[in-house]
């Protein structure tokens, strides 16, 4: 088995926006929304769905900061108040496991040279399959439906 490590988001670039009023947040650009019961809001920092009452905020992510026709920059969601950045190493997180993803394996220079859409079990044989490529850097995870980032997967 090829070694791997899926990773959330640092707190570190949202943590001014927790606590300020909604009026603020959309001088930012962003909205806060309230977690329901089966609601789907997946954080991106602790990497798991929230809890119904939990309050989210949907901001604009650049998941992919490089000079290439690969940049990209989408909607996510931040749980308010998310402070421990997931890591697991060889296990994909059930918020990733049970959602249809779209996976593009980037070379160092940010240019997309595998691509896949896979959930449940076919996640883990499309990450082994990618990194078997010796010129695979990273794997950047998608919700395939809405386009959402959904986590980072890099070698263990």
């Amino acid at each position: 088995m090829m070694s791997f490590v899926v990773t959330g988001l640092s707190p570190e670039p949202y943590r001014h926006l927790y606590g300020l009023s909604d009026e603020a947040l959309e001088a930012h650009g962003v909205r806060r929304y309230l977690a329901e019961e089966n609601s789907g809001f997946p954080d991106r920092i602790e990497m798991r769905d929230a809890y119904p009452g939990e309050t989210l905020l949907l901001i604009n992510h650049v998941s992919l900061d490089q000079d290439t026709p690969y940049r990209a920059t989408h909607a996510i969601f931040v749980r308010e108040g998310a402070e421990d950045t997931y890591r697991g190493e060889n296990e994909i997180p059930d918020v990733m496991f049970k959602r249809l993803l779209s996976l593009r394996a980037f070379d160092s220079d940010g240019m997309m040279i595998e691509a896949a859409i896979a959930t449940g079990e076919k996640i883990q044989m499309a990450i082994e399959r990618f990194f078997e490529n010796p010129q695979v850097s990273c794997i950047h995870a998608h919700n395939a439906t809405r386009g959402c980032y959904s986590g980072k997967i890099e070698r263990g």
